[in-house]
């Protein structure tokens, strides 16, 4: 991709995920995802009502009167992508492949952060960690973070979540919202996340294609895994061949949402079929009212 065609790219994610962040996710992010806790802002005289545990003694000494402590949520907050750039995600079999729409999920994401004042950071990793990009805040900061995610070269093509998880856990010192943006076609990386979810709000976002839940039936094919290489033959025709692949895959999900379920954590699954990153959009509206819940 030269950079007219990058700068293209850009522009159009950033028009299509600014539209969605402000019409419909900006607020329920705020919602979802609370500041660090409360920091004082101020004094004033005491008014009926206000809790008396807030009253400041010393200055109600000093002024021979009550008064009370205000205190303001601190908002800001630093948000993690920590994005799966392995091989597996140009595969793509609609409009657009799984590496695309990982840039347009982190895109929203990012802008969701700077709308409300939040540092955003990327971390990209294959077989290994790629890149790091240290939180930082504003729009310029987020748009090299998206021109990162869609120009890159990575050197790996293999996907070790555990290195990305483990590098996180090394560069994120202090709480953070991590949204990992996988494929998850791997293994061994279950322990790594249990160990970041007790330090952070991990949230993982699971990219597919609806070709790696079902095969077509297209007869006798060549099939090359993107990761390693090796090359397959497959009778696709065969029911049997087909059935086995479907439960492989369902056995394969089963085991990876009833860790998220056992861990208490929130994901998201997402397909290239769709344009609209309406399970997203449902995800922030879903955690949104359990946060106004309480």
């Amino acid at each position: 991709m030269d950079h007219s065609e990058l700068f293209k790219e850009i522009r159009k994610i950033e028009i299509f995920t600014r539209r969605l962040v402000n019409d419909r996710v900006a607020g329920q992010y705020q919602s979802v995802f609370k500041g660090r806790g409360m920091a004082f802002e101020e004094v004033r005289q005491y008014q009926i009502g206000d809790d008396v545990r807030l009253i400041d003694w010393n200055v109600s000494a000093r002024m021979n009167d009550a008064y009370v402590k205000l205190f303001v949520e601190e908002r800001e907050m630093t948000v993690i992508l920590l994005v799966d750039v392995s091989a597996s995600g140009q595969f793509g079999t609609t409009h657009q492949v799984k590496s695309h729409l990982a840039a347009k999920v982190a895109a929203t994401l990012a802008f969701s952060a700077i709308k409300n004042n939040d540092r955003v950071g990327l971390i990209m990793f294959t077989d290994r960690v790629e890149l790091f990009v240290p939180p930082k805040k504003g729009r310029k900061h987020v748009l090299r973070v998206i021109s990162e995610i869609l120009r890159f070269k990575p050197e790996g093509k293999g996907t070790d979540l555990r290195a990305g998880l483990e590098y996180l856990g090394r560069v994120a010192k202090h709480r953070a919202v991590v949204f990992l943006v996988s494929d998850f076609i791997a293994d061994g990386w279950e322990r790594a996340l249990r160990l970041a979810e007790t330090r952070h709000d991990v949230v993982p976002i699971c990219v597919g294609d609806p070709r790696e839940e079902e095969l077509a039936g297209m007869g006798i094919v060549y099939v090359e895994d993107p990761e390693t290489g090796a090359v397959h033959l497959v009778d696709t025709a065969s029911a049997r061949v087909r059935d086995a692949f479907a439960r492989e895959v369902k056995r394969r999900r089963a085991l990876r949402e009833q860790l998220f379920r056992k861990l208490r954590i929130d994901y998201v699954t997402m397909s290239t079929e769709g344009q609209d990153l309406s399970p997203l959009v449902n995800f922030f509206r879903i955690r949104a009212r359990r946060a106004r819940r309480g």
